[in-house]
């Protein structure tokens, strides 16, 4: 018989005694990182005494909170708590710099309003992690000061052929840096480096801010930049929310990239986040770019947003593409003319070497026995699958029998060789994939580049050969348009003054008068009208909501519902659900502008009660990049 076990008597540790209560603003309003998607709101807390003087808003702090202890941020000291009852206190002061004004929060609360989420979502991505040996070594000094200005109209400024776009950006400093700090977000750690580079020279105090940097770097950083009464701030991102010293501008670096929009979820992006500070705290908000965003084309129309534009004669001619040939026989003569003048920019739409098979005879695609296709990795290897990755030397079609080989999805790879050998005793660079060349020599040779990796030559390129044109604007989602616009605008910048743009496209294309005008509204005209007529955004709101495949009937059946029960807006219209890959279904709404404030909270509310349920909650993404 076993012998019975001695009971143990579970242990509860008290609270060590806080000490006396702070004698001024004895309460702080406090954001906690509670990791419950329902508990958003702001909880009381007691100051002690001992901590009053460093618990400051925007500080760090330690804190109880159900059963353990976490981190929170104050928000507010005040007199008298909101309810009855005991509160605790707060454990300690985690840090004694201030990570965020009183102005960033109300920014971090408006945004979490406008995308239906916890505040704390958003302060993961706001404000970098502490970093012990950093807060050490600085001096306390005090928080960031915030100058309210009265609301200005934001202007959306048009980037220039010739002349590289990183360096536009300085005389547009110089315009601007008088009235107080300027923050600068880019679409990526290159763009920065470039903009750190001009700017260091012309500017002091001009601070990287990405996440690219060591976490001591970052942080160390984002607390400096609080404390010059004038500096330049060059981020990506996250540095959005950067709490500036006496900050006048915001200026969004090449504003239609897709690299502004936050991929994890809850999706923000920076134009929105811009527009909430301007609305805050008056400062000025600039937009650049070679092409606006449809959003912004919508601001410019509605005449909410100024537009600045200059005119520039580009020489562009279009070739019409030849069957399966990469390069049209009228195109030779016009690049063998431009390499006496110096580097030809070729701009190919894929990496790789051969990224689709076909057989040369049928033009059937070629398969693996696992049904997966095949792809050829160089001109020596063999046609190899990309599911499985079996290797078959010795293909054939299927249907015909035949072995002869057709790549109709050229690779850069493959495209180097093609045009190597039709121009050759001419050097050829690669830049794509892991090797990336931020610049090249200024003489003749022949550079291959992916989309964004574009190298910056000296002088500018004797011309820019945009190859396989319609590629680029095949892409299906809703702005696919919209990215072939800004790359081919931007690819076509890096030219001579005397240099030439050549596509291979269709001449009736419209891409090419309106480079040859340096001209991009009646693009943008025309794709809002079709966006206008099919009530699609930017005239209209729009959210996604991402969920297991089983959910989707039951709450597509629930929205059915609340909209023929007048609970949620009217003008909203349901879509799908549309099947994802593993087991997940899609709901898209669309939903009028001023309307989408009452739906928004249906959205809120809709998760808030499925976290107080403990069920999973929905991936929504609220005016996302791409539909």
């Amino acid at each position: 018989m076993a012998s019975p076990r001695l009971f143990r008597l579970k242990a509860e540790v008290a609270p060590a005694p806080s000490g006396p209560i702070a004698q001024s603003l004895p309460v702080a309003k406090i954001r906690v990182d509670t990791g419950v998607f329902h508990l958003d709101q702001l909880y009381d807390y007691i100051v002690p005494e001992k901590l009053s003087d460093s618990a400051l808003i925007g500080v760090r702090v330690q804190l109880p909170f159900g059963g353990r202890e976490t981190e929170g941020i104050i928000s507010a000291r005040v007199a008298h708590p909101d309810r009855a009852g005991e509160l605790k206190a707060i454990t300690k002061v985690l840090s004694p710099h201030a990570v965020a004004t009183e102005a960033t929060l109300t920014v971090i609360e408006n945004a979490a309003q406008l995308y239906c989420c916890n505040p704390w979502d958003l302060i993961r991505s706001a404000i970098p992690p502490r970093v012990a040996s950093v807060d050490k070594s600085l001096p306390v000094v005090e928080a960031a000061r915030t100058t309210q200005r009265s609301a200005v109209s934001p202007t959306f400024h048009t980037l220039s052929p010739y002349l590289p776009a990183h360096r536009q950006i300085v005389d547009l400093v110089h315009g601007v840096i008088r009235n107080g700090s300027v923050l600068i977000i880019a679409p990526d750690e290159h763009d920065v480096d470039q903009l750190v580079g001009v700017l260091s020279a012309s500017f002091e105090n001009v601070f990287p801010l990405t996440s690219s940097l060591s976490r001591e770097d970052r942080y160390r950083n984002y607390l400096e930049l609080q404390r010059f009464p004038l500096s330049i701030i060059v981020g990506t991102r996250s540095a959005v929310f950067a709490p500036v010293n006496n900050l006048a501008t915001v200026i969004i670096y090449k504003e239609s990239s897709i690299d502004h929009c936050e991929v994890r979820s809850p999706g923000w992006n920076t134009s929105t986040i811009a527009t909430l500070r301007s609305d805050n705290e008056g400062v000025s908000l600039i937009y650049t770019g070679f092409s606006p965003s449809l959003n912004s084309a919508y601001e410019i129309d509605q005449k909410k947003m100024k537009f600045v534009s200059q005119r520039f004669q580009v020489e562009a001619r279009a070739f019409s593409p030849s069957e399966g040939a990469l390069l049209p026989g009228r195109i030779f003569s016009e690049i063998k003319k431009a390499l006496n003048n110096g580097a030809v920019l070729f701009l190919a739409p894929r990496k790789g070497y051969g990224n689709a098979l076909l057989c040369a005879h049928c033009r059937n695609v070629a398969h693996c026995d696992c049904g997966g296709r095949l792809a050829v990795a160089s001109k020596s290897m063999a046609p190899t699958c990309v599911h499985c990755g079996a290797s078959h030397p010795q293909w054939k079609c299927r249907f015909c029998g035949r072995d002869k080989q057709y790549l109709a999805g050229r690779g850069i790879d493959r495209a180097a060789e093609e045009i190597s050998r039709a121009f050759p005793g001419y050097p050829v660079v690669i830049s794509a994939g892991e090797v990336i060349k931020s610049s090249v020599e200024s003489k003749p040779s022949l550079v291959l580049a992916t989309p964004g990796a574009q190298p910056d030559i000296p002088g500018g390129y004797a011309a820019v050969v945009i190859l396989d044109g319609m590629r680029f604007f095949s892409h299906t989602d809703i702005n696919g348009q919209e990215r072939a616009r800004e790359l081919i605008f931007e690819t076509a910048s890096l030219i001579q003054e005397k240099g030439r743009v050549l596509l291979v496209l269709d001449e009736v294309h419209p891409i090419v008068a309106a480079l040859a005008r340096w001209n991009v509204a009646p693009l943008l005209k025309r794709e809002l009208a079709e966006r206008d007529e099919l009530q699609l955004p930017p005239y209209v709101a729009s959210a996604v909501l991402v969920m297991d495949a089983v959910t989707a009937p039951q709450i597509l059946s629930g929205l059915k519902k609340a909209l023929a029960e007048g609970r949620i807006p009217s003008s909203t219209r349901i879509y799908g659900p549309t099947v994802l890959p593993k087991s997940q279904a899609k709901i898209v709404l669309h939903v009028s502008h001023d309307q989408w404030p009452e739906l928004g909270k249906v959205l809120h509310e809709l998760q808030r009660k499925r976290s107080i349920s403990k069920k999973d909650l929905l991936t929504l993404s609220i005016n996302p990049y791409s539909l």
